[in-house]
This record gives structure tokens, C-alpha cells and sequence, in this order.
């Protein structure tokens, strides 16, 4: 603990958790914060053409995050309402804990104020409670709020569409009712993006109130060129309606209500119980709309499973061509047996080696062998097997 020159008392550590739904405006206002005095731990995610002016997302943070969600299977724009308590058993993993409170704790070396963002920070909020607390760090929560057909149209124009119009709204649907949800009775504060773009000293020193940062409060906007040149109205690339998505009009309506109550949550006052009534009526009908959804959908989720003799567990059935199983080369076969969970670590021991066909034929022998057997063996261990088999085979 420091002590603040402003105030000349003992300086809290504070942290701002930037925790909107991707392609909302957390990379604008976490940027914002951070030419404002706040600290963004490094290294940053680096800019690229899906958005040129910066992330702000530590590194580390997002790639600890997407190992967890990969593991368990939960996407950054996941509309399942039971994903949410898949993630929740992250926070309760002591292993998990303790790799991101040692984290957190070297980053407050130096500095008092830290702001964090990373679209998958939503899947982990009793996990950052659970190490702020442990950490005596004030922890507060601001959430950027974008009309949903505005992201759900950049969602597909950056990201592809490998995921569906439908899939995506529904996202923002469970994304912000359930995070609204999961920060209540903390400090928290709502940020419409297009209010940010309009007049950003107005947005900035209304949420520094709200979530006590008095040194922000005021902030003087000719004393921040860089700021107004990060804050360009042409950032907002995507200005479109739902005429411009493939959402069905049964979708459209629960999106659209629900933004209505939440887009009220940024006004004064609009943070009320009423407000967080409606809203708690919204997501228990969500989970039920969900949960319709895939039952009616059962066959369709039914025919994209693995067939069973492709486990191994019935006999398999004739090949499409010689030496290849359904017309697939022998790696893509391999390649579909690996859990998601496991896909990093082969990567890791079969970087660097050359791998023949007997090798190939090695690891779909070495897949096999159950997981929770596979995954005790060193790396090392492994690699240095595959250089043994290797140097036999000369």
C-alpha cells in the first residue's frame, strides 16, 4: 500500500473489471481509463484490423481465460444459461485461484489503480471477487452496453460466420442478463457506447462516481488530446438495425426488451430494483426459451456427434479409400481424436519434430491411452520419446 500525493492518505489498490460482451466498446473505454492514469498490465493483446486503435487486454489474462473456457468447452459468445455454472467452477479450483491471484498481486507492484478487459472476463467474476478479496482489493465493474444488432453484425463481420446470427443475439441475451446479475451489490456503473462516443469527459466523470475514483471525477478535456484522438465517432463502424440480421422476430423481441431495461440501467437512477426486477423475470424466461430450443433441435444436435465407432467402441465400417478412413489422410484422423483439452500439449511435444508416418501412426496409438493416465507424463518425458522412436527408425 502506497500513499496517494493527492490526498496524502494510505492508497487503496482499486481494480476496474471492463466486463461488456465483445464488440461493445470495452477496448474504447478500457483505453480511455488507460491514458487516464490507470495501468493496463503488459504485454497487450496486439492491434489489428479488427480493431486498429488497440484491445487493452493483457496478454496474460486473455490467454489464461481461453484455457479454462477451452477446457470446459464454453465459447466467448456462448448463449447456453448453463455455461455460466460450468464456469463457476473455475473460481472454486484452488489451483486456478492461485495462478491468477500470484498474477494479480505482482501486477499492484508499483501501482495502486488497475483496470483489466478481456471479453471472456464475464465467465470469471466470482473467481476475481474470490482473489481481490483474498487480496484486499477494491474491485468495482464496468459494463459497456451496444444496441445488439450493432454487435451481433460486428461480431460477424470480424469474427466470421462460423457462428450464427441467432447464436450471437442470444449470446448478448445470456451475456448481460447474467453479468448484470453476477455483479449486483458490488460497485458497479453501465456505459451506453454511444454515449461514450458523444461526450466522453461527461461519460468518464459520471462513472468515476459511481465507482469511486474521485481523481477522475471533473477530468479536464483539453488536458487529454490523446484521448479525444482515441475517441473518434467514426469508431462506430457497424450502425445498423435488426433489418440487417438473420434474427428470427421471437429472438428480435426477448434481445430487444431486455436492451431497453438494460440500456436504463446507465441513466441516473436507472440502477433501481424495479430495473433489476424485469430482469430477473427476462432471465428465468431466457432459460426456459433456451431450453425449449434444445429440445426441439435434439435431432440436429444428434447428427453432428462423432458416430460411436469412431470412439472406438464399435467395430468400424468400410473404408472410402485404401489406408484412409472416410476419404480423410491419416493426420486429420488423428487430429479428430484429440480433446480440445489436449490439443495445446501435443502441439507442444510435436513442435520441432518432423513427423513421418510412423510417428503419425505413434501418437494415434499413444491417443488412445485414457487421459487421465496420458496427461501424468512429463512433456519432456514425451518428447523424448518421440526422438527415441525416431532415431530407431533411422
Amino acid at each position: 500500500m502506497t500513499i496517494d500525493r493527492r490526498s496524502g492518505s494510505a492508497a487503496v489498490p482499486r481494480l476496474v473489471l471492463v466486463v461488456g460482451i465483445g464488440r461493445s466498446g470495452t477496448s474504447l473505454f478500457t483505453s480511455i481509463l488507460g491514458r487516464l492514469g490507470f495501468h493496463i498490465p503488459q504485454p497487450e493483446v496486439r492491434a489489428d484490423e479488427t480493431n486498429p486503435r488497440g484491445f487493452g487486454e493483457p496478454r496474460w489474462v486473455v490467454d489464461f481465460h481461453s484455457r479454462l473456457m477451452r477446457t470446459r468447452r464454453v465459447t466467448v459468445f456462448d448463449s447456453r444459461p448453463a455455461a455460466w455454472e460450468i464456469m463457476a467452477e473455475a473460481a472454486r479450483d484452488d489451483a486456478v485461484f492461485k495462478d491468477l491471484r500470484s498474477w494479480l498481486a505482482v501486477q499492484f507492484v508499483g501501482t495502486d489503480n488497475i483496470v483489466v478487459k478481456d471479453p471472456r472476463t464475464g465467465w470469471f467474476l466470482p473467481l476475481w471477487l474470490r482473489c481481490a478479496d483474498d487480496l484486499g482489493v477494491e474491485i468495482s465493474f464496468a459494463t459497456t452496453l451496444r444496441y445488439p444488432p450493432e454487435v451481433v453484425s460486428s461480431a460477424r463481420r470480424w469474427y466470421g460466420t462460423w457462428q450464427t446470427d441467432p447464436s450471437r443475439a442470444a449470446a448478448w441475451l445470456n451475456h448481460t442478463l447474467q453479468t448484470e446479475y453476477a455483479t449486483r451489490g458490488d460497485v458497479r456503473a453501465f456505459i451506453r457506447y454511444e454515449d461514450l462516443l458523444d461526450d466522453w469527459p461527461r461519460e468518464i466523470s459520471r462513472v468515476a462516481e459511481l465507482l469511486r475514483l474521485p481523481w477522475v471525477v471533473g477530468v479536464d478535456r483539453s488536458s487529454h488530446p490523446d484521448v479525444d484522438a482515441l475517441v473518434d465517432p467514426s469508431l462506430r463502424r457497424s450502425t445498423v438495425g435488426w433489418e440487417d440480421t438473420q434474427v428470427p422476430l421471437a429472438l428480435q423481441s426477448r434481445v430487444e426488451d431486455v436492451w431497453r431495461t438494460a440500456s436504463g440501467l446507465a441513466d441516473p437512477d436507472g440502477d433501481s430494483e424495479a430495473a433489476r426486477a424485469s430482469l430477473d423475470v427476462a432471465r428465468a424466461s431466457y432459460a426456459e426459451f433456451y431450453a425449449e430450443a434444445e429440445a426441439i433441435a435434439q435431432s440436429s444436435a444428434t447428427a453432428v456427434k462423432p458416430s460411436r465407432w469412431s470412439t472406438g467402441t464399435l467395430s468400424e465400417p468400410p473404408r472410402r479409400a485404401a489406408g484412409v478412413h472416410g476419404g480423410q489422410p491419416l493426420r486429420m484422423q488423428i487430429a479428430r481424436r484429440i480433446p480440445a483439452p489436449y490439443q495445446e500439449r501435443v502441439r507442444v511435444v510435436a513442435r520441432g519434430v518432423a513427423l513421418t508416418r510412423g510417428l503419425r501412426l505413434l501418437l494415434g496409438v499413444l491417443l488412445l491411452i485414457p487421459p487421465r493416465y496420458r496427461e501424468r507424463v512429463p512433456v519432456p518425458v514425451v518428447r523424448a520419446g518421440f526422438w527415441i522412436f525416431r532415431s530407431l527408425r533411422r
